[in-house]
Parts: structure tokens; sequence; C-alpha cells
């Protein structure tokens, strides 16, 4: 008998199916399932820690606060002296030499009128008494202030977005996901960051020559810093943070507001391509400018909103009067005082400045984020 397989001799090359791998590769010592092998150059899916590249919105974040407030820093002085006491008192004392009546009295229209002329009136009041060099009063501490403040919001945001969306909606973004991050960066942002506005907000009341003759009372940001020490101890750095924690309001509404409108501003993108065909003028518009619009609108109408919390916040952080006593003592004194003494429409003062700065202010800010966090590789979006 004789058997074909022992005619010629076998070479290691003529049945591959004896060294074929098997299936699942495990490995010979261990017995563990190993990785499959990948073709030279093809990419590594690896799933993303809900912390990655975080440093990027912390980044982004400060340089667009930096070129907000130094491009809209003349018209956030002009806000700050409209809502506080002195101006209100100046401008009340000018309407009646003028024989004009008391504003609470006038009708929304007049009223409206009158405040946007007032306004102006001190823009050009201001330079003209104090120099050019007043408009950009409090700039250092605003910027000291502003960079920090933006990078930690939108740190504590972006991330914040991604840690819920990741954690408790899928890895999918939602109204809810918005606001939940929003408000947790606001109230992280306003306790860390409280100090160094009252300081901003003292030094832009604070004018350059007293009524009792007297120079300035505040040297610079760190003798601001170490009177309200002195005079009214710790506790001094952080009055009106109740009103900055109203104040989160304002903030939660704008990130929600902007995200819903990027949200859209994708779908009509997606319709677009879905559509085929060449884009319009229209469509190219939108396209390019499309983000920065929703960032404006979102922040005009949540401004408009919660617009009265600014005007606490300013009269709250205001320096102690000559006796040392403080006229507004907590949020709800403060709204009523205010309301009983100079009416509802106190509660709307430095609004026209207030919209000329944020509007144009949260278009550069949230541009410039959106900016640097393309350049740096990543997005502002969770998927």
């Amino acid at each position: 008998m004789t058997f074909d397989s022992t005619s010629k001799p076998r070479h290691l090359g003529d049945d591959t199916a004896i060294l074929k791998p098997s299936i699942i590769p495990q490995s010979y010592e261990t017995g563990d399932v190993l990785p499959q092998s990948q073709p030279a150059g093809a990419p590594v899916t690896v799933k993303q820690s809900p912390f990655a590249k975080s440093w990027a919105h912390l980044i982004a974040g400060g340089l667009g606060g930096m070129a907000s407030a130094t491009l809209t820093a003349p018209l956030d002085v002009l806000k700050t002296r409209l809502q506080s006491t002195f101006y209100q008192n100046h401008l009340a004392a000018s309407r009646t030499a003028r024989g004009l009546p008391p504003i609470e009295t006038m009708s929304f229209a007049r009223s409206s009128l009158l405040h946007i002329r007032e306004t102006f009136q001190i823009l050009f009041e201001v330079p003209a008494a104090e120099g050019w060099r007043a408009l950009f009063k409090g700039l250092g501490p605003n910027l000291i202030g502003v960079v920090p403040a933006r990078a930690i919001n939108f740190y504590a945001y972006g991330n914040g977005k991604r840690i819920i969306a990741e954690w408790g909606n899928g890895g999918r973004e939602s109204a809810w996901v918005h606001l939940c991050a929003a408000a947790s960066a606001g109230i992280i942002t306003g306790t860390a960051t409280n100090p160094i506005w009252l300081v901003k907000t003292r030094l832009q009341l604070d004018k350059s020559t007293h009524v009792d003759g007297k120079g300035r009372q505040y040297k610079n940001a760190l003798d601001c810093t170490m009177q309200t020490v002195r005079k009214e101890g710790i506790r001094g750095l952080y009055r009106g943070l109740s009103a900055s924690y109203l104040g989160v309001t304002e903030s939660t509404l704008q990130w929600v507001l902007y995200e819903q409108m990027k949200l859209r501003l994708a779908r009509r993108e997606e319709r677009l391509q879905a559509r085929g065909g060449a884009a319009t003028w229209w469509d190219e518009t939108v396209q390019w400018t499309g983000k920065l619009g929703a960032a404006g609108s979102a922040k005009f109408v949540a401004a408009l909103i919660t617009y009265p919390h600014e005007v606490v916040r300013t009269r709250l952080r205001q320096a102690p009067l000559e006796n040392g006593a403080l006229k507004y003592t907590g949020l709800a004194q403060c709204f009523k005082l205010i309301f009983k003494e100079e009416g509802m429409v106190a509660l709307y003062g430095g609004l026209v400045p207030h919209m000329l700065r944020v509007v144009p202010s949260a278009a550069i800010m949230f541009g410039t984020y959106e900016g640097v966090l393309k350049l740096l590789g990543t997005s502002s979006n969770v998927d």
C-alpha cells in the first residue's frame, strides 16, 4: 500500500492552512485575547475622555474675553456710571434745571429717548472733563477679571457640557444639558471672580475730585483692595455676590439660546448639503456670520430680560457713604429702595450703553472662542 502524501516531501509553504491564524488571535503564553492587527497607517479609534483637550476651552475663553473687554471698555465705564447713585442724582438735577418732570412720570417712549440722549451726553462729558483715558478707567482690573472669568466660564461650561452629556444623556447634547452646564459655570465663575469685579466697579465710580476737595479715594487696584479689606473686612470683597448669583440666570439663558441657534444653523447646513447645487449669496452670508449673529442675538435677549440685576449689583458694590454706613445692605433691600426712591426706570439705568457694549462684545467673544478652538483642533460641540 502506498500513500501519495509520502511520495514527495512536504514544504512549509505548500499548505498555508496548517499555520492559518485563528479568527480570534490569542497569546501563546497566557491565552489572553490579543487586539487584531491593522494595516499600517490605519486610524486607531480611541474613545476620548470627557476631559480631552479641556485646556483648549480655557485658552479660547480667556482670549475671547480679552478681545471683547478691550474693544468695548469705554461703553463699560459709561454703563457703570449710569448705574450708580452719583450719576443718577447728577442727571436728576440736570433735568430739574431744564424744567423737565421726573423721568418716572414720563411716558415709556419719552423716557427712552431721554435716556439715550443722556447716555451720549455723559459719553462726551467724561473725556472732556477727565481726558480720554478716563474712558478706559478700570480696564486693568477689568482685564485681570475678564480673562480668568471668561477662561473659567468657558472651561467650566465646555467641559461641564461634555461630562453631563456623556454621563447623563448618552453622549448627546440637549437643552437641559446646556442649562445645567451653564448654571454650574455661572456659579463657579461668580464665586471665583467677585472680588475683582468689586474693585473694578469702585475704580470706575471713583471721581477725579471729591466734593470735599480731596483727591481720588483710591490710588490703584491694590489700594482699593486694601482699603476695602481694612474698612469692611474680607466679606467686603464679596459684596454684590448675591446679585452675581442672580445674574447666573442671564448667562444661563444666553448659553441655552446660543446653543439652540447653533443647532438650527447646523440643521440648515445639513439641508443645504442634502439639496445640493450652488449656494446662494445669502447661504454664504449665513455660513460666515451665523454664529456671530447667534451670539449677539442670544446676549441681547438674555440681557434685556435680566438687566435689573446689573443695576442692583453695581449699587451693592458701591463704596460706603461718608459716615461709613452702607446705603444698600442686601439684595431685596436694594431692589425695594431703588424702586421706592427712583422708580422702575432706575432699574434700567445704563441699559443703552450696556446693550451697545454687550451685543458686539458677545459676538467678538464667542467668535474668538469658536475660532481658537478650531485652531487648536477641537470644537465646542460634544459630538
